[in-house]
Formats: structure tokens, sequence, C-alpha cells
């Protein structure tokens, strides 16, 4: 477990204790990494910083994070679980914890191993959002505290984005994440700053993006509008939009060709050149 914030965490409050179980993580004050090491003959020096999703009240931290790595392991990946900070300190807390993340990670890529210009990240539904925020908003003010760090760049290299939250403005907004991290009235401004459809620029990083039709909690749409923006500033993308699965599908079978959606990444990370062997 790696600490994000040794110095102190930006605002900190007493908000009682982190709850786990049953595959969850909820009521975080200490955001952390838990690294999860490459398989012992085939690191290759790609790393990927994932963030579980839950609607910004809590973590999927088993299905969308443990599972997750264990998969890109298997890739040669060095992978870090992100616990983040969610409701109860807002935004723009979870930002400032994934991009302290990158920065931590590129600053020290020797420990752990990895190539500082080969560090993404990966998030589903409300997590796909933090990710996505991660690579739109890595220069913004809001996600700088003061600390050293702050000069390392934040801009992840690539995205991975599992069936994400991206707009927040109706009507293909997730209300319950809108209002977990941006209150019951969030400004326009706020909403427009965090509808990250509108804050792509070509500086945005590569991205895959996994969405099913069957999604009746984060509509489609959000991937789409993510997509199209992506594209308009030629940003290297690829999208899956698949017929079954649900919201939080995770990595079940059973769901036809949804099910295949590892094969789609690792197809996409190995085209990007990020499974072979950095040199």
């Amino acid at each position: 477990m790696i600490p994000l914030w040794p110095e102190g965490v930006p605002g900190k409050r007493d908000i009682g204790p982190e709850k786990v179980g049953d595959g969850y993580t909820s009521n975080v004050s200490e955001a952390t990494l838990t690294m999860v090491g490459p398989a012992v003959d085939r690191p290759n020096g790609t790393a990927v910083i994932i963030c579980p999703g839950g609607g910004y009240v809590r973590m999927a931290t088993a299905r969308e994070g443990d599972q997750y790595a264990t998969w890109l392991s298997t890739l040669g990946v060095t992978s870090f679980v992100l616990k983040y900070r969610m409701q109860e300190y807002g935004h723009p807390a979870p930002l400032q914890d994934v991009l302290r993340a990158v920065r931590m990670l590129r600053s020290r890529a020797a420990e752990f191993g990895i190539r500082p210009d080969r560090i993404g990240v990966m998030g589903s539904s409300a997590g796909g959002h933090l990710a996505a925020s991660a690579g739109t908003l890595f220069d913004n003010p809001l996600g700088r505290t003061g600390a050293a760090l702050d000069s390392v760049s934040a801009r992840p290299d690539f995205l991975m984005l599992m069936y994400p939250v991206i707009t927040m403005q109706d009507p293909a907004a997730h209300a319950g994440s809108r209002t977990a991290l941006l209150g019951a009235r969030p400004s326009q401004e706020t909403l427009t700053l965090m509808s990250l459809e509108k804050q792509v620029t070509p500086a945005t990083p590569p991205t895959l993006l996994i969405h099913t039709q069957a999604d009746t909690a984060v509509p489609v749409e959000n991937s789409i509008l993510f997509y199209q923006a992506l594209t308009r500033n030629k940003v290297p993308a690829e999208m899956y939009l698949l017929e079954h699965g649900g919201h939080g599908m995770g990595m079940r079978d059973g769901l036809g060709t949804s099910s295949l959606w590892p094969r789609r990444a690792e197809e996409w990370l190995r085209d990007r050149g990020l499974l072979t062997q950095a040199k």
C-alpha cells in the first residue's frame, strides 16, 4: 500500500473509519495505490493506474480493481489500484488523487520498474470519469496542491475507459455520480468543467472505450460523446460498443461478444506498442 499524500491529505477532515467488505471500499480519507506486479517472465515496463467504479459513493475494488490488475499482470503490465476520496470530500479531491498518482509513479518510475512514458489510467463507470478527468484536466490548477511533485507532468500516456461516466449534463448524465461528486446544486461552470467531452484537446492521450448497449445505468452516449470529441481533436481512439452486458459487467463470462473485451483491449495495447519489452 503506497500512501499518496505522505505529507498530509489536502483538506483532511474526520469522516470516521474506512469501510471495506463484500468487494467494496467506501468512506475513504487516505488515498493509496496498491501495486500488483507483472507476471515474472514478462515485465514490459508499462504501468496502469486502475480506478474502480461505484458512483463516487464506493469503489468496486474486487471486480473493477483487483480483477483487472490480475489480468493486466498476465500481459506483463504493472498495475496500481487507486483508492481515491469520494463523496465525503467531493470535487476536486478525486482529481487531486488521480493526478498525484500519475505524478508519483512518473517520479519514481525506476523504483517500480516502469517506464515514465508508459503510464496509463484505466477506469470503470465513475472510475472511468476519474480516468478521463486525468486525461483531460491533467494541467488544471484544481489538481495541484502546492507540493513539489506538482512540477512533474500528470498527463497519462493512455486511457482505458470501461462504460465510463463522461458528461455531467442531461440527458446522458449519471445523476448519482454527479450529485456525489459535485453536490446537489453545482454551478454551470463546474458542470461544464466536469463534462469531460467538453475538455478534450489534442493533448488528450490515446484512448480505448468499451461500453454496451444494454447499459441502463450509464447510457452508451457517454462513450460516444467522448469518442466524437477525441476524433474532432485528432486524438487516436478506438471504441467498442457491444450489445450485451449491463452496467458493471467486469469480466463476466456468458455475455456474448462483450465477454471478449479483454482480448480487444489486449490487441489495442499491443498495437500501441505497450506490451513490447521496454528497451
